[in-house]
């Protein structure tokens, strides 16, 4: 520079592409280059920046003077200059400062659009966790249009494909309620929602005429509609339903940076619904199922009073290997079956196996007055599975109200035979035996016969009571006789009292440790005079 001379300089300084102003600590032009003319035709040498510039650069260059340290370079600022953004940066000068304008208007919406992406991915990763926080299917419906019109509209509804002629709906206005109702509509009427609700083949973005659109749709609590679009919720294999986004008039249209931004986040909100719903579903088949598997209700089998409790091993199960079965008599006079099995194993598999037995049995009633035969038909259909790792303990009472006794004809296969409460308070163990069901070709049994008295109780128990392990150190089994000294002190007490007097001793037992499954039957004879109930009606009642 130095040996272009002062005048080449100045002419390399006035010619530079880049504008360049020198200002006074008055405000006063004292230099501009040809580019800056061209970019400010005002400012002039002598003219005030003040009346030249931008009111943002003419508050740089005061900020720029006030400061004592002479170094400027952290004072550089930025400010629209016509349709474009300059950046201002300041350098000492001895007659002012001199300030560099660079055009900076690509590099601002570079900037604008790297940070509006940055804040579309912390959204869309914000609404993967909330939508996918819930296998609700109703929650996920409000979490998508509530979203949606906080964040891509003005307001928002999701349409559900339809439910007994009714289509689910959640709506979300500007206010950010969400409101879910069933409407019987018709997709047709609005363009791309029929195609939307299908789910597949994907379908790109609808634009609808918010004049046309039907008021369900388009709802007062929004306003003058300005625009309005309907995308498919795509999910795993089955449609998930649609999503509209309106947003009010006056407003720009979506651009397409804002189409692909709603479509990225119907696409989550679609995986979300569509997992909500394979899990309702799967939820409603497995309820369907686990209800044939679950305990039946216990009630009076003719007269004969039968209480009964059941523990499965896991907390979370409702259904495990114990089990336990009531058939009444189709007449008064007939006898009644109770059922009680212990099916090896827990959980799931053990269930079952346990629904397979149980309906096994109910199909061999009308043979259940003969127990060996029931029991060699039940042990030729568990042979038949070829898994001789899976058998079954139980018992067979066959039970007949005689005046106020009960008689029992009771059958052990392979399990504890039952105990007979006295009223006195004596306990007897039933004498009967027989091998375990499903591992050997043949089975064998005894059958005893058992008469009881008024108020005097039969209990079956499966090897979770008895084998139950806790205790004081904790390892100690629960067993038959601390269980049978405990029944000692229950003469006389009603079912369900020795039922849960049981059940709630081995629970206690155990302190919350890993058990197997507990289940428990009592069958007592009445303890007196059967009472018709008023007017011969109802289930009537006994005297004490």
């Amino acid at each position: 520079m130095s040996g272009l001379g002062q005048d080449g300089a100045d002419a390399l300084w006035r010619g530079s592409p880049h504008p360049v102003l020198v200002v006074d600590a008055a405000g006063l032009i004292t230099r501009v280059n040809h580019a800056a003319l061209r970019l400010l035709p005002a400012a002039m040498p002598g003219a005030l920046l003040a009346d030249a510039a931008p009111a943002w650069l003419s508050h740089a260059h005061a900020h720029a003077h006030a400061r004592l340290d002479p170094r400027l370079d952290d004072l550089r600022e930025r400010g629209p200059i016509g349709p474009a953004t300059f950046e201002a940066q300041p350098v000492r000068e001895d007659d002012g400062v001199a300030w560099w304008l660079a055009d900076v208007t690509d590099l601002e919406r570079a900037t604008q659009a790297l940070r509006l992406e940055r804040e579309r991915t912390a959204f869309l990763d914000t609404a993967s966790s909330e939508l996918l926080s819930s296998l609700n299917l109703e929650r996920c419906m409000e979490v998508t249009t509530r979203l949606a019109a906080r964040h891509l509209a003005d307001a928002a509804m999701v349409i559900l494909p339809p439910h007994r002629r009714r289509h689910p709906v959640a709506y979300c206005g500007p206010d950010g309620t969400v409101v879910r109702e069933e409407l019987a509509v018709d997709p047709e009427d609005v363009p791309g929602l029929a195609e939307a609700l299908q789910g597949y083949p994907p379908l790109p973005s609808r634009w609808i005429d918010p004049a046309a659109a039907p008021a369900w749709l388009a709802r007062d609590g929004v306003g003058e509609v300005g625009s309005m679009v309907v995308s498919a919720l795509p999910g795993h294999g089955v449609p998930a339903g649609a999503l509209v986004l309106l947003r009010r008039g006056g407003q720009a249209c979506f651009s397409e940076g804002e189409e692909v931004f709603a479509r990225l986040f119907a696409a989550r909100a679609g995986a979300a619904m569509s997992a909500a719903r394979l899990y309702a579903e799967q939820a409603a088949i497995t309820e369907t199922l686990m209800r044939e598997l679950l305990p039946p209700r216990v009630r009076s089998l003719h007269g004969v009073e039968v209480a009964a409790r059941y523990r499965p091993s896991e907390q979370a199960a409702r259904v495990g290997g114990d089990f336990y079965d009531l058939h009444a008599a189709a007449e008064p006079g007939g006898e009644s079956l109770v059922v009680l099995g212990d099916v090896a194993g827990k959980g799931l598999e053990a269930a079952v196996l346990t629904g397979k037995i149980r309906h096994t049995l109910r199909a061999l009633l009308p043979q259940a007055e003969d127990h060996q035969r029931v029991l060699e038909l039940l042990n030729g259909v568990l042979l038949t599975g070829g898994d001789r790792t899976r058998f079954v303990t139980l018992v067979l009472a066959s039970l007949l109200r005689v005046g106020n006794r009960v008689r029992l004809r009771l059958t052990s296969a392979g399990h504890a035979p039952p105990l007979i409460v006295r009223a006195d308070g004596r306990v007897e163990e039933a004498r009967t035996r027989g091998t375990l069901i499903g591992m050997l070709e043949r089975v064998t049994s005894v059958t005893d016969t058992v008469l009881l008295e008024p108020g005097e109780t039969c209990l079956f128990y499966t090897d979770g009571i008895s084998e139950a392990r806790g205790g004081p150190l904790g390892d100690e089994m629960y067993g038959d006789e601390r269980l049978k000294e405990e029944l000692r002190q229950c003469g006389g007490m009603p079912p369900e009292a020795i039922a849960e007097r049981v059940e709630m001793l081995a629970s206690q037992w155990v302190r919350g440790g890993d058990h197997d499954d507990m289940a428990v039957i009592a069958i007592t004879a009445p303890r007196g005079a059967h009472l018709s109930a008023v007017g011969g009606n109802g289930r009537g009642r006994f005297t004490a």
